[in-house]
């Protein structure tokens, strides 16, 4: 089940994106503003103003680099994304003086996206160490061959520019870090609710799959290893962790409609005839119509493996349902389930070895099972393997 940590961790990595998304867009504004100097309608040196955009250019980019292209996630991260928004901020300010000001309060807004209260404050701090630096520096800038440095200009510039500008960042650094701090605990109670939400979905899931496995009299052990199976493949497909763990709680309840199905029929030691097999194969259509009404993502992927989940490649299965038009999850589970039912004993059956199991799985690519779903089996086999034994069949009596 999906942890505190994990959680947070997933709000930090879409933070982190939007934030990479907000800075590509200010340097959409920086470059329309190079394009509006370029034909004169600001008056500003056009090679100062291209140097300048163009390093804050590279700066802002960066953050793209590491978390858009490379994928680095870890949270030192956070920091250098304040730190090369201050540092653009910074420069944009030594050479467009008191018209770019108001940008100083950029990184807090950046800050305050990730609900972390110790980026609040290095911001904060870089922020108002960077006012002070971008103002002295505005005065090299401004410089030209004939003036040398005013000792009167540093202090003006220190009195009327950095001063006020470091007041309002300590102002609005310290709004922000209540705002922050308030939506934090909002945030961490979020988390809570949803933790404990998950936990009593997936305890409510696994007593009804179970009493669906108990009315066969086998404990159960086959849903358990299907949900591990179907993690395997979950992890091997691509998916995020969340959406692995709402895969594998979901197919739990593949056989839910079995709940329908008489005990003679699901009981019966020997080989189904045609109308009790035709009453067999109604259990998809009571899984379905007894989770229809159920909202929510783990309980709609339930909805769909408890109805395709007998669906064949080849269109041969319980629906006539065939190849891609099958569901994804449902094209995974078919080869989870099978391969269990296949080594599971039952009343009417005894339990075939591992070997057995994996070539009929081989065997059946193509026909019964999607050929990437079994390619994803066969690179993870030793998994399947693992796991089949660690979780052995127990009957109830």
């Amino acid at each position: 089940m999906y942890d505190r940590d994990t959680l947070l961790h997933d709000n930090r990595v879409k933070a982190n994106y939007l934030v990479t998304k907000c800075m590509r867009y200010i340097l959409v504004m920086l470059l329309v503003i190079w394009l509006a100097n370029i034909f004169g309608l600001f008056g500003m040196d056009k090679l100062a103003v291209t140097i300048c955009f163009a390093s804050c250019g590279l700066i802002m980019l960066t953050p793209t680099l590491f978390i858009d292209v490379l994928n680095v996630q870890h949270k030192i991260v956070n920091y250098m994304v304040i730190l090369c928004t201050v540092l653009a901020v910074g420069m944009l300010a030594a050479f467009l003086s008191y018209y770019v000001y108001p940008l100083m309060l950029f990184p807090l807004f950046i800050a305050s996206m990730y609900c972390d209260r110790s980026l609040v404050i290095f911001a904060a701090i870089s922020n108002c160490v960077m006012a002070v630096v971008s103002s002295v520096s505005g005065i090299y800038v401004s410089l030209t061959e004939q003036n040398l440095i005013n000792i009167k200009d540093v202090k003006a510039a220190l009195t009327y520019i950095a001063l006020p500008t470091v007041c309002i960042v300590i102002g609005m650094s310290v709004i922000a870090f209540f705002i922050v701090d308030r939506n934090s605990r909002m945030l961490n109670e979020a988390i809570e609710g949803k933790l404990e939400l998950q936990q009593n979905q997936k305890e409510l899931i696994y007593a009804f799959a179970e009493i669906s496995e108990n009315k066969s009299k086998f404990t159960g052990e086959h849903i358990k290893r299907v949900a591990e199976y179907m993690k395997v493949l979950g992890r091997a497909s691509g998916f995020t962790e969340e959406y692995v763990e709402k895969l594998a709680t979901a197919s739990m309840m593949h056989d839910i409609g079995k709940l329908m199905i008489p005990e003679e029929i699901l009981d019966k030691p020997s080989k189904l005839t045609d109308e009790e097999f035709e009453i067999m194969k109604n259990h998809v259509l009571y899984g379905e119509a007894l989770l229809h009404n159920t909202p929510g993502d783990i309980m709609n992927m339930s909805r769909t493996i408890a109805l395709q989940h007998h669906e064949k490649w080849d269109g041969t299965g319980y629906l006539g349902i065939k190849d891609t038009k099958i569901a994804y999850i449902a094209r995974l589970i078919a080869v989870a389930d099978v391969f269990d039912a296949l080594m599971s004993k039952r009343y009417y059956k005894d339990g075939w070895n591992i070997d057995e199991a994996y070539n009929e799985i081989v065997n059946c690519s193509g026909k019964h099972f999607d050929p990437d779903v079994v390619q994803l089996f066969i690179d993870n086999f030793d998994e399947f393997k693992r796991i089949a034994e660690e979780i052995p069949d127990q009957q109830v009596y």
